[in-house]
């Protein structure tokens, strides 16, 4: 059995309902389980990297100081509850910019705790899963984030940045080539880039997405709502692909779509 978890990442107060409802309908129709790693206090002049503002944020949006929390928004969180197929995953606090990439531990589980506090005033469940924004942690970052969620969804793992005493469980996990591993309770899971990314050619989304899964165990499919949407408008090729992906998903028999939940309730192999 192969098993996989969808992550979308970015969803957050100011995303319209419509637009994660034409994404993964085709998804929740066929009970296939759709990860949303919400972000809780999402930054109102949130920036990318280059310095840019957040694609995630409205089309036309004017950046301002402040935040705005997802319980602003009552129609998507009710969206989002009544839909058993949505699991809410912790997406960092504000969305700043590597924003557990640059805090000690102090500053990372103060972050965290105001993050899950917000989700749960929204009315959602405390999540046990964490994704970092731009999949970036410290050290300290990342044994906080250890230490109050179940499962840690990254990019990629370096060994300067995990804790010391993680380094004899990391060089095992290298010796194995595993994507993923264990400390403790927590499972810390890598994914394979995002291959369902606007920034590919559609043609060849389904093919990696087919080597991909059925050549491990586990696959954590990374992909972002706003990606979908060029100026507000569907880009229909790229929204057809995710929804051949679920087709491909629910019809292969010896493939199961599992949210980060059931990860962590345990029996699903790592490797």
């Amino acid at each position: 059995m192969h098993y996989v978890i969808l992550r979308d990442d970015d969803t957050n107060a100011l995303t319209p309902v419509n637009r994660l409802e034409q994404l993964y309908l085709p998804f929740l129709e066929r009970g296939l389980p759709v990860n949303l790693a919400v972000i809780p206090e999402v930054r109102l002049d949130a920036r990318r990297p280059d310095g840019g503002i957040e694609r995630f944020l409205p089309e036309g949006h004017r950046p301002s100081e402040g935040t705005r929390r997802m319980e602003e928004n009552p129609a998507l969180v009710a969206y989002v509850r009544t839909n058993s197929g949505y699991h809410v995953a912790q997406h960092g606090c504000f969305h700043d910019c590597f924003e557990f990439d640059r805090v000690d531990q102090k500053a990372a589980t103060h972050l965290m705790e105001r993050g899950a506090r917000r989700l749960l005033e929204a009315g959602f469940e405390r999540p046990r899963a964490f994704v970092a924004p731009h999949d970036r942690f410290s050290r300290s970052g990342m044994a906080a984030a250890a230490r109050r969620f179940d499962v840690v969804s990254t990019g990629w793992f370096e060994l300067g940045r995990q804790p010391l005493a993680w380094w004899p469980h990391y060089s095992w996990k290298k010796a194995r080539c595993a994507p993923h591993w264990q400390v403790g309770s927590t499972t810390l899971l890598s994914h394979p880039g995002c291959l369902l990314s606007r920034a590919r050619a559609p043609k060849t989304i389904l093919p990696a997405i087919r080597r991909q899964v059925e050549g491990q165990r586990l696959t954590v499919l990374v992909t972002h709502w706003w990606e979908y949407f060029d100026a507000g408008q569907p880009v229909s090729a790229f929204i057809d692909v995710l929804h051949e992906t679920a087709a491909y998903l629910a019809n292969t028999p010896n493939i199961r779509v599992i949210s980060f939940g059931e990860l962590a309730r345990g029996g699903v192999p790592l490797s």
